[in-house]
């Protein structure tokens, strides 16, 4: 149980983001305290407050952002969009006594970010701290559009235009970590590849950064430190390589090797999962199979704590999300077989 910390609000007066009360989960920018940027999809804000009201207060919005609102155990959308007034980000009605809200960012890194400046509450009412969740374990998920639910709530085709339909709530990560009650990070980027891509970097100049960007500074990776680390990439290698009528690329393998030593330095005594598919070229491709088996063959020949995992269920278009639910399932059955799964 954490510390109980109680805030006064008076009428239409904002409690800054850098109370105390405000928990925050993920990888964000914090070097103003009282304006925190929201990044990573996956990154959650929680506090307890009293009153019937609740205003959601943000800063400069970059692109799109978009949350899913959780007040009391009902979910709602809060729009952000560059230039434009919040969306949905005024609460009332919530009746008297206390009441719980969880801010869960939906939408990928790179669609946007969001600067959170706190909330506006009733005249008189008060803030609280959450009780520090009960996670069994710390799951981090690295990836690309896969990882990250992109138009898993379109319809027939794929659309990027509003990022609104990208929910990173019903992706295959966010579903796995919840059924192993595990605190959740998810820093994947859409179009990304080990070696080649539809975005211009690989995930060697990403995977440690605060925001999804070469030249953003590195985060501080010894403030929180996962139990089991998932990495699900090569859909970008085979794809993007394909649509320019090039090879795939011949230092797949060593780089992605190279990769997950990198991380493997991070954090020592994590479990490595090495996942593969979701779409056509993880399922299928065989010249995305041959390299990424010798990837996974001399990982896990030098170091113990590494193994993988492939998914036999794939979609020509990006999964939708009951395309996640099938993919998280049969994760989910796997890693309760294995060894490493335990609760602390």
């Amino acid at each position: 149980m954490s510390a109980f910390v109680v805030s006064s609000a008076s009428a239409a007066a904002p409690i800054s983001a850098a109370d105390p009360a405000f928990r925050f989960e993920g990888r964000f920018d914090t070097t103003h305290a009282d304006a925190p940027v929201v990044i990573w999809q996956g990154s959650r804000i929680t506090l307890g407050f009293e009153g019937d009201t609740l205003a959601l207060n943000f800063g400069a919005v970059k692109g799109q952002v978009f949350f899913d609102a959780t007040i009391d155990g009902k979910t709602t959308r809060v729009d952000l969009r560059e230039g434009q007034p919040p969306v949905g980000a005024t609460f009332t009605g919530l009746g008297a006594g206390r009441h719980a809200l969880t801010l869960f960012k939906r939408s990928e890194a790179a669609a946007g970010t969001a600067v959170f400046r706190g909330v506006t509450l009733a005249d008189g009412a008060t803030i609280h701290a959450p009780a520090a969740p009960d996670y069994a374990l710390r799951m981090l998920f690295f990836g690309d559009s896969i990882t990250v639910g992109a138009n898993n709530e379109d319809g027939i085709e794929d659309q990027w235009d509003d990022r609104s339909t990208h929910n990173n709530a019903k992706s295959y990560a966010r579903l796995t970590a919840d059924a192993f009650s595990a605190d959740y990070r998810n820093i994947a980027v859409s179009g990304m590849g080990i070696c080649e891509g539809y975005v211009p970097f690989p995930v060697k100049q990403i995977w440690d950064r605060v925001y999804p960007d070469p030249t953003s500074p590195r985060a501080d990776l010894t403030t929180w430190t996962p139990d089991v680390i998932f990495l699900n990439y090569g859909e970008n290698d085979d794809s993007f390589t394909k649509s320019e009528n090039r090879p795939f690329p011949a230092e797949f393998a060593t780089e992605y090797v190279a990769l997950v030593r990198s991380i493997r330095a991070a954090w020592p005594q994590a479990q490595i999962v090495i996942l593969r598919g979701g779409m056509f070229g993880g399922s299928e491709s065989p010249r995305l199979r041959g390299p990424w088996e010798a990837a996974v063959a001399e990982l896990e020949r030098t170091d113990p704590k590494i193994t993988h995992f492939a998914f036999e269920h794939w979609t020509p278009h990006h999964p939708r999300a009951t395309d996640h639910r099938v993919m998280a399932d049969a994760l989910i059955a796997w890693l309760r077989d294995q060894k490493f799964v335990v609760r602390r």
